[in-house]
């Protein structure tokens, strides 16, 4: 959400941000209904002004006037409720219709669609080609079955077994232990969330349709970040507090609602998936925001390296980075079967577009209260991640070889799988 003291003063800025996101939102109609809420505001607040001075006048007054003042504090009474009611319709409209302004992007992103990405830079030998996709070492190691499983909990589902139901959790455990030398802060929270917490991280409304509902007002979260963010909603922070930095642990769900078509074949998209994703609350300041979103893709940039998985990372063009975010970028992980990077993290800069939605504030050096600037990147998610990690460290016969660094964590495992003679 931006501030609507800037949008009155850079209109020509917010409709160019919303142009170049290729979002649609009408700045005229925020600017008009803001004024309509001014003006209904001042008409409340002369209404009672005008009713508390005839209450003073009344006890005094003479029988004639007193009769005479108390009707016209009751006509006010009336006029002053259904003000509010007209103010809070217009209130709830803005607000509304504020939800929906993005942030005002880099001006070092490039402008288009994801066809604009540019690459940053890449690290580690690509494979050509693979002698199989992930899906066929699945059934060769028997470490799952993707038809069994979607026969009793539906489509893009997964199932793992054996020695990849080791892989999974001791690809969390590493990318924690990763966070934690890094100075960041475990927190294992709920996989579900208020709808409140879900608008204050910009994923509603727009994103309602792709978010399971459980109960009234609780949903299940795609990330941590929604639950990280909330925590401190409502709270004034001080200075000496920030930066938070947290390594946030959890189940996470999404409709994927609009990618019928995509990605149907084995564990690239899939409804409920497991992530550590790093988040970070620090002052509002440009420079120190830039300096942890270099942190955090630093941090994502070292798991990968570790894990000996090549990658790229690519600077996001402003049609590809969503409504709330100033700067983005992707990590995408190569995938040899396809020939092609495919994106396993996502780092993100939302300046203090995300903190005046969820009310996150802090208390500076100087005594002013300001809205905190957030970041947040993945550290590692499962079990997309199991693709371009499989395929990539896949030997001739089926086996699959684990990088040193994972090996403490794999039981000293230096391969898993079963070596089989071709047929």
């Amino acid at each position: 959400m931006l501030a609507l003291d800037y949008i009155k003063k850079h209109p020509e800025v917010v409709e160019e941000a919303a142009r170049v996101k290729g979002v649609s939102i009408d700045v005229a109609s925020i600017l008009t209904l803001n004024d309509e809420r001014v003006k209904l505001q001042r008409l409340v607040d002369e209404r009672g002004a005008e009713q508390n001075r005839l209450s003073k006048l009344v006890p005094n007054a003479p029988t004639e006037d007193r009769t005479r003042f108390i009707a016209r504090s009751r006509e006010l009474r009336g006029e002053i409720e259904s003000d509010r009611t007209t103010l809070a319709s217009v209130e709830s409209r803005l607000h509304e219709m504020l939800l929906r302004v993005p942030n005002i992007p880099s001006p070092d992103a490039p402008v288009g669609d994801a066809s604009q990405n540019r690459e940053v830079r890449t690290w580690g030998e690509v494979r050509d080609s693979a002698p199989r996709d992930h899906v066929e070492l699945m059934l060769l190691n028997a470490w799952g079955d993707l038809e069994r499983i979607a026969a009793v909990s539906g489509t893009r589902s997964y199932m793992l077994r054996g020695e990849l139901g080791l892989l999974e959790p001791a690809l969390h455990r590493f990318a924690m232990d990763v966070a934690v030398e890094r100075g960041f802060e475990p927190m294992l929270v709920p996989s579900m969330a208020r709808s409140s917490a879900f608008v204050g991280s910009g994923h509603f409304p727009d994103g309602v349709e792709d978010t399971y509902r459980v109960e009234d007002d609780l949903y299940l979260a795609g990330t941590s970040e929604v639950v990280l963010n909330a925590l401190h909603s409502g709270d004034i922070l001080s200075v000496s507090e920030l930066p938070k930095k947290y390594a946030g642990y959890s189940t996470c769900f999404r409709r994927e609602s609009g990618s019928a078509g995509r990605d149907v074949r084995g564990l690239v998209r899939v409804h409920q998936f497991t992530k550590v994703e790093q988040y970070v609350i620090c002052e509002a300041n440009f420079e120190l925001s830039a300096q942890f979103h270099d942190e955090l893709l630093a941090n994502a940039e070292h798991i990968l390296r570790m894990l000996e998985i090549p990658y790229r990372v690519v600077e996001c063009a402003t049609g590809d980075m969503g409504l709330g975010k100033f700067r983005m970028n992707d990590i995408e992980s190569w995938v040899p079967s396809q020939r092609q990077y495919r994106e396993t993290h996502s780092c993100s800069s939302l300046t203090d577009w995300q903190a005046r939605r969820s009310n996150l504030r802090y208390r500076g050096a100087d005594g002013e209260v300001k809205y905190a600037f957030t970041l947040n990147n993945t550290a590692i998610a499962t079990p997309r991640i199991l693709v371009p990690f499989l395929e990539n460290h896949q030997l001739e016969d089926g086996r699959v070889s684990i990088p040193p660094a994972l090996r403490p964590y794999m039981y000293g495992r230096t391969t898993i799988g079963k070596r089989r003679a071709e047929p």
